[in-house]
């Protein structure tokens, strides 16, 4: 049995940072299978002029072995509004077998409260505005990821693609992981502590 791979998209989703950990998890077909979600379903777009065709929210199989994968985007500022996502995002959460969130896609699950308590990081340009939209999270500054039980969040863009192969790596194996950089060409930064872009806070 493929595990399911619940990619979820919102209007002006960064592009990156859904479409990198897609394309690893892409690569092993034989034993994910990719899925693309929205709170609706139907048609989804983002700036970059990226449209996928989703499906809703309540279509989505979600069990002990799924992954959800939550994406960033500016956009993420104005969904913490948006309180119908939120409750249904929450749920999902709850009862998906892991979680993945690239960049601001932690500010999401972080305004649910289901990150209260757990070690996360972001998007660090974003990092201030994370840390006082929840205080409760224990948010990490300086990390590539962070893993803390079945939650896994990375740092901007880029950084889903690096957290996705530690996660292949903690499931799959290490060989697996990096036949899969090596397939895509990357160069995978396979040490959370080495966060170049942790400085661009200080800045």
């Amino acid at each position: 049995m493929r595990i399911p791979v619940n990619a979820i998209v919102f209007e002006d989703f960064e592009t990156l940072d859904i479409m990198g950990p897609v394309e690893l998890f892409g690569l092993l077909q034989e034993h994910y299978q990719v899925q693309f979600y929205s709170l609706n379903g139907g048609l989804i777009s983002n700036k970059h002029g990226v449209i996928l065709q989703t499906q809703p929210f309540k279509d989505m199989t979600v069990n002990q072995h799924s992954i959800l994968l939550v994406p960033g985007g500016i956009v993420t500022f104005d969904l913490i509004q948006n309180q119908p996502l939120l409750d249904q995002l929450k749920t999902l959460a709850l009862h998906s077998g892991h979680v993945l969130t690239i960049c601001t896609g932690s500010s999401l699950l972080a305004a649910t409260g289901v990150l209260d308590g757990v070690q996360a990081t972001s998007n660090k340009m974003a990092f201030e505005f994370v840390q006082k939209l929840n205080d409760k999270v224990r948010w990490q500054a300086q990390a590539r990821w962070v893993i803390d039980g079945k939650f896994y969040t990375s740092s901007g863009v880029s950084a889903g693609m690096d957290m996705t192969l530690a996660f292949i790596r903690d499931t799959q194996g290490e060989k697996m992981a990096q036949l899969c950089a090596e397939e895509a060409e990357y160069i995978w930064n396979c040490n959370p502590e080495i966060d170049h872009f942790c400085k661009v806070k200080a800045d």
